[in-house]
């Protein structure tokens, strides 16, 4: 289990972050409300010729996989530092949303439920 502190500037491990709405082993002490990290990304012509091309032989689009991992994991990576700055040290509830703001730029959202957590001391 990772270590709890109340209001250190230590990242909050991903043992600490989950799309449930508790941690397993912690006691939820507060809630702090929503965080969010946004992330608006769009394909350059170079992606888009390249993913065209693998479109030509068919299965998994690595191009277009890789762009939307890196900006589903700069989202996350924006609202984990957003719970920081509001003293959290886990974040539950985690959901992800996309958005096409228009074509070819899209909008990828991160949210949670930012909270302070205590390890459960056992009865």
């Amino acid at each position: 289990m990772a270590t709890l502190t109340r209001r250190g500037s230590a990242v909050i491990p991903h043992e600490l972050t989950t799309t449930g709405f508790d941690l397993p082993d912690c006691t939820i002490l507060q809630s702090l409300g929503l965080v969010r990290g946004i992330v608006v990304r769009s394909r350059s012509i170079f992606g888009n010729f390249g993913a065209r091309i693998q479109t030509l032989f068919g299965g998994n689009i690595t191009l277009y996989t890789s762009m939307c991992e890196q900006a589903r994991e700069t989202a996350f990576d924006i609202m984990i530092a957003h719970a920081q700055n509001i003293g959290a040290n886990a974040v539950i509830g985690i959901r992800y949303d996309a958005t096409e703001v228009m074509a070819g730029v899209t909008e990828v959202l991160c949210y949670g439920t930012a909270v302070i957590a205590e390890e459960a001391h056992p009865a």
